[in-house]
C-alpha cells in the first residue's frame, strides 16, 4: 500500500499542498486531476521520492516495488529496446547482468558456480525466464514491432521511445505504478490497449492525465488537487465532475440559508433586546447566533476560459479539393496519392498511427512546405486559421502579450485586445507578460486567442489539447462543437474526437480510409479493418 502522512509542499509563500493524508490501495486506479500549476506532476514526484516535501512522509509497504514512467527519453539510448523494458525491474535486471558477467569469466570456478546457483534461483523466483516474452508482448501491444526490439534506443523516434519507457514502467507487474501523462504521443489503438491493461491490472495505479475518456475508462477513484488540498472521490472523472459540482452547490445553498437565518436572528435581537418581556428570547437567540457559521468556500485554482470562434462570414459550397498529393521526407514516403474533397460543415478528424503524415498534410495545406506531387485548391470564400503542433517560433519575441496579439488583429485598440486575452485567462498584469517566457499551456491559450481574432470560417488544428488542463480542453471542445464552419483537426483525445468530428479520414501507408460517421462507430466498424487489410494486400502484391 502507498500512503502519505501530513504531506505539505511550499515554495516561498505559495502553498501547493497542506497536510495531505491519503491512502492508495491495491486493485484501484487513482486519477490525479487539477488545474495547470496545481502540482499534479509534483505530487507524483513526491510519491516516488524524486522531490522532498516541505514536511510529512510517504509510506510504502516494505518489500513492495514501485515503478514510474520515466520522462527522460535519452536515458537509455545505449540500451537495446528489449533490455530497456526489462530494466524497469531493477532487481531482476541486476541479476541478469550479474549472471552474464559471471558466466563470461574465463576462470569460472566452484565458488562462481555457487554464486550462479543463487542467482539462478532468484532469477526463477522473479519470473526471469518469462522476462523477454513479457517485455516483447508489452512492446507489441503499444505498437513497437518485433523488428525494433533488438535495436538501440538511440535509433528510435521520440514517439517510439515514449512507448518503450511506458512498457518499462508496466513490466513485471509492479506493486505500485505511477504514470504521468501516459497517453501522450500514443495513437488511439495504443491508448485502447493501455486502457485494457490498466483495467485488468490488480495492483495500485496512480495516474495523471488530461484525457477525459481515458480517466473515465480506467479510474476507480479521482484525487482532486484544489484549495491546497487533495480530496479523493470514489468513481471515474464524470462521476467526480457531477458530484463535486453538486457538493459545491449544496455548500452555497446551505450558506444562503445560514445567512438568511443569521439576518433573521440579528433583526430579532436588535428589535427586542431592550424589551423586558422578550429579553430572554433575545438572549437565547444571541447564543444561537454565536454558534452559527458560514462555511468558507476558498477560491478554486480552476478557471474556465471563454472560447468562441466566430467566422466573419460562412463559406460557399466549394471548400477544399485535394488531388493526388504525395510527399517524402528524408527518403521516407509520408503521403501517397492523397485525394479527397471537403464539404461545408465537415468536421474531420484525421487519424492514423503515423503522426508525421497528418502534420505534413496540414503544413502542405497551409503552404508551409510543398508537396512532391499533386495539388490542392481552397474555395475562394474560405478563410483559414491554423493551430500548428509546434508553436515555439511564434513566441521568439520579447513583446508583451498585448502587443503580441495585436499583430494578428485588425482592431488595434488595447481594450479590444485585452478583452480577448481576458477570455483566455490573461487578465490584469498577466497581459503584460513577455511572449518568450510563457509556459506550454499559456502559449496554447495565446494561439487560441489568435484564432478567435481571425474571423476564419475554416479551422485547422494539429493536436490543440496538448498542454491544456481539463477545464481549457472542455472549453475548446464545446467551442468546436458549436463552430458553424469547417474543421480539420488531429487529436489523440478520444472524447474530443467523438464529440466534434462528423467525418473520419485515416491516413495509412497504403492510402486513405474516408468515412462519414462518428468516431466510436468508426472504431467498432468491422469493415474498416477489412479495408485496411485489403489495402495492405494490394501494396504487397
Amino acid at each position: 500500500m502507498l500512503s502519505t502522512s501530513n504531506i505539505s509542499l511550499r515554495y516561498g509563500k505559495r502553498i501547493l499542498f497542506e497536510d495531505v493524508n491519503i491512502k492508495f490501495t491495491p486493485g484501484n486506479c487513482y486519477g490525479i486531476i487539477g488545474a495547470n500549476g496545481a502540482g499534479k506532476s509534483t505530487f507524483l514526484k513526491i510519491l516516488s521520492n524524486e522531490i522532498e516535501p516541505t514536511s510529512g512522509d510517504v509510506i510504502i509497504t516494505p518489500g513492495q516495488r514501485l515503478a514510474v514512467l520515466k520522462q527522460n527519453q535519452f536515458e537509455f539510448d545505449k540500451f537495446e529496446v528489449i533490455k530497456t523494458v526489462i530494466a524497469g525491474h531493477k532487481k531482476l535486471f541486476q541479476i541478469m547482468e550479474d549472471k552474464d558477467v559471471l558466466y563470461a569469466k574465463p576462470d569460472f570456478n566452484d565458488e562462481d558456480g555457487i554464486k550462479a546457483s543463487v542467482l539462478e534461483s532468484e532469477f526463477a523466483e522473479l519470473n526471469g525466464w518469462e522476462a523477454e516474452s513479457e517485455a516483447a508482448s508489452l512492446l507489441v501491444g503499444l505498437g513497437i514491432t518485433d523488428k525494433l526490439h533488438s535495436k538501440k534506443m538511440s535509433e528510435l523516434s521520440g514517439n517510439e521511445k515514449v512507448k518503450v519507457l511506458l512498457a518499462q514502467a508496466l513490466f513485471g507487474s509492479p506493486d505500485i505504478l505511477l504514470l504521468d501523462e501516459p497517453t501522450n504521443h500514443l495513437d488511439i489503438h495504443s491508448i485502447n490497449w493501455l486502457e485494457e491493461f490498466l483495467i485488468n491490472f490488480k495492483n495500485t495505479v496512480v495516474v495523471v492525465s488530461h484525457d477525459r475518456h481515458f480517466l473515465n475508462n480506467v479510474c476507480t477513484h479521482i484525487a482532486d488537487i484544489d484549495y491546497s488540498k487533495i480530496t479523493i472521490f470514489t468513481g471515474n472523472y464524470d462521476f467526480w465532475l457531477e458530484s463535486s459540482q453538486l457538493a459545491l452547490q449544496q455548500t452555497k445553498d446551505a450558506n444562503k440559508k445560514t445567512e438568511a437565518k443569521i439576518k433573521e436572528l440579528q433583526e430579532f435581537i436588535a428589535r427586542f433586546s431592550a424589551n423586558a418581556s422578550k429579553s430572554k428570547q433575545a438572549t437565547s437567540r444571541k447564543k444561537l447566533l454565536e454558534k452559527m457559521t458560514i462555511e468558507e468556500i476558498k477560491p478554486s485554482s480552476r478557471k474556465m476560459p471563454y472560447i468562441n470562434f466566430k467566422p466573419d462570414r460562412l463559406p460557399g459550397d466549394n471548400i477544399l479539393e485535394i488531388k493526388k498529393i504525395s510527399k517524402s521526407i528524408e527518403g521516407e514516403e509520408i503521403l501517397r496519392n492523397v485525394s479527397f474533397k471537403i464539404n461545408r460543415q465537415d468536421k474531420i478528424a484525421f487519424v492514423g498511427s503515423h503522426d508525421l503524415s497528418k502534420t505534413t498534410l496540414f503544413k502542405i495545406l497551409m503552404n508551409e512546405i510543398s508537396a512532391d506531387s499533386g495539388e490542392f485548391e481552397w474555395g475562394v470564400t474560405t478563410l483559414q486559421s491554423y493551430f500548428p503542433k509546434e508553436n515555439s517560433s511564434y513566441f521568439n519575441t520579447d513583446l508583451s502579450l498585448i502587443d503580441w496579439l495585436r499583430q494578428y488583429s485588425k482592431e488595434k485598440e488595447e481594450t479590444y485586445i485585452r478583452g480577448f486575452l481576458g477570455r483566455m485567462l490573461f487578465s490584469g498584469d498577466e497581459s503584460l507578460k513577455k511572449a518568450n517566457v510563457l509556459s506550454g499551456g499559456e502559449k496554447v491559450r495565446c494561439m487560441i486567442a489568435r484564432m478567435m481574432l481571425s474571423g476564419a470560417n475554416i479551422l485547422i488544428l494539429d493536436e490543440p489539447t496538448n498542454h491544456l488542463d481539463l477545464e481549457a480542453i472542455t472549453a475548446l471542445n464545446n467551442a468546436l462543437i458549436n463552430f458553424p464552419g469547417t474543421i480539420l483537426f488531429v487529436s489523440h483525445d478520444h472524447q474530443f474526437i467523438q464529440t466534434v468530428a462528423n467525418r473520419i479520414i485515416e491516413l495509412t501507408p497504403y492510402g486513405i480510409i474516408d468515412k462519414r460517421m462518428a468516431f466510436d462507430e468508426y472504431l467498432d466498424d468491422p469493415e474498416i479493418q477489412k479495408q485496411r487489410d485489403a489495402m495492405h494486400e494490394i501494396e504487397m502484391f
